[in-house]
């Protein structure tokens, strides 16, 4: 590889603009994983007590809003950073700070989320190679290619959504036929809100449901490498929730008529279940191709989207400059921040499941809350616009999504809010001790774009 950079940059080194509308979707697509729907599917179905597609709608609704608030804040504020960026300069370095270390915990562990289903299900249909090797062999070759650089993962990524939406085509087809072979024990809409369906049980379905949005957040991630990033990171922003809550609802709805009967979905494979009751053997080898593929694609995405917020945040001065901080001399990747996140991938060979999806969703909704928040605070306090118009765009849309994230946030399991906690009161610590106990502020980012991006040396 080439040499790299080996000295701390400017305060104000750039990533190279390269990406349009059209990779950025794709980008977000498969961060999203389109075949999301099934990683927590048994999960999500049961707390939704069989209304898996209605907790997608209340689920999708809740993050278009939401998505609305990024693509307004991302017009401001163009740059790296999402979550953490806009709630700095809406609220202050302080509780920018801590925002975007909520955000870290979600993007520290959707990697790692990948990278144990990758091995879970590569070990189901070769266990002759142990879970570890997967582990292992995964995060060399998204470390690889994510620190090679962006338009490596895309191209490559392009292929894998293409995979992932054949699939699901083909799910569909399949889930027909055999919903016209066999007598209807449901009515057409029932896994939308059919009997039993309550808001509690939606909203706790929808709780972890969130999870699987997270890529219009980082879509986000990506501003300083996106062209025209005040048109088409807003409009990569709201395509990838829409298309992604399209996808997630089409495919609850489906397996909700096939599988109605969700209480009898095993532990251990439930969408495997499904799978074979659907189209047989060959829909199951089907999906876990797709799967694996897809779980390869967010791995590599994910690795992208924290790295850069590693960078951001080292380059403003609250994480380490010469580790984070630092770009590459020929590819223009914060390439330390991607070995980092890569060593941290090797957390998949022993954390749980459930608990990965539990933290994901506390970090995720609390940057949520915070964006939201940060549009009220910036369009209506700040710049005082307050025009008809204006109350809809800055006050009403920002509010519903701020009040819907909440609510699924308190919908949370309680081993969420322990874990999560802790997460909290150790970036809070680091925050006293970066701050000396709050005498001074932490330092801000530099926005301007006159300075150069880093040059070979």
């Amino acid at each position: 590889m080439s040499q790299p950079t080996t000295t701390a940059p400017a305060t104000g080194a750039r990533l190279k603009r390269s990406l349009g509308t059209s990779k950025l979707l794709i980008f977000g697509l498969a961060y999203m994983l389109p075949l999301a729907v099934f990683t927590s599917y048994g999960y999500a179905t049961q707390a939704a007590a069989g209304h898996l597609a209605g907790a997608y709608v209340l689920t999708t609704i809740a993050m278009l809003f939401t998505a609305y608030s990024y693509a307004n804040m991302v017009r401001e504020y163009p740059v790296a950073g999402s979550a953490y960026t806009y709630t700095q300069k809406s609220f202050g370095s302080h509780l920018g700070f801590m925002t975007g270390w909520a955000l870290l915990l979600d993007y520290l562990l959707l990697p790692i989320l990948s990278y144990v289903l990758i091995g879970q299900y590569m070990t189901a249909v070769l266990p002759a190679i142990p879970f570890w090797v997967w582990v292992v062999v995964s995060v060399l070759l998204v470390t690889i290619l994510n620190y090679i650089g962006i338009n490596i993962v895309t191209n490559v990524n392009l292929a894998l959504v293409g995979a992932q939406i054949v699939f699901v085509v083909i799910f569909v087809i399949s889930s027909i036929g055999y919903l016209s072979g066999n007598p209807k024990t449901v009515g057409l809409f029932d896994p939308f809100f059919g009997k039993g369906a309550d808001l509690p049980h939606l909203a706790a379905g929808g709780a972890i449901l969130a999870l699987a949005f997270l890529g219009f957040d980082a879509v986000s991630t990506l501003s300083e490498e996106a062209r025209e990033p005040k048109k088409t990171i807003p409009r990569a922003i709201l395509l990838t929730t829409l298309a992604g809550g399209v996808i997630f609802t089409l495919c609850a709805w489906v397996a909700g008529l096939v599988f109605p009967d969700y209480a009898h979905l095993s532990a251990d494979a439930p969408t495997l279940d499904l799978m074979h009751r659907a189209g047989g053997v060959v829909l199951a080898g089907l999906f876990t191709a797709a799967f694996v593929a897809g779980s390869f694609a967010a791995a590599m995405t994910s690795q992208v989207s924290v790295s850069r917020i590693l960078f951001s945040m080292g380059r403003d001065g609250m994480l380490p400059k010469r580790v984070f901080g630092v770009l590459h001399a020929r590819f223009k990747t914060p390439y330390l921040a991607i070995i980092v996140v890569g060593v941290l991938g090797l957390v998949a060979l022993f954390i749980p499941l459930d608990w990965v999806f539990q933290m994901i969703n506390f970090g995720a909704l609390i940057a949520f809350s915070f964006v939201n928040l940060s549009v009220i605070k910036t369009y209506v306090i700040d710049k005082k616009e307050r025009g008809g118009v204006a109350t809809v765009k800055f006050i009403l849309a920002p509010a519903v999504g701020f009040a819907l994230t909440v609510w699924l946030w308190t919908s949370l399991p309680t081993l969420a809010f322990i874990i999560g906690g802790i997460w909290v009161a150790l970036g809070l610590i680091y925050l006293l001790w970066l701050t000396r106990f709050f005498t001074k502020k932490p330092p801000v980012m530099d926005f301007s774009e006159e300075e150069p991006i880093l040059d070979a040396v």
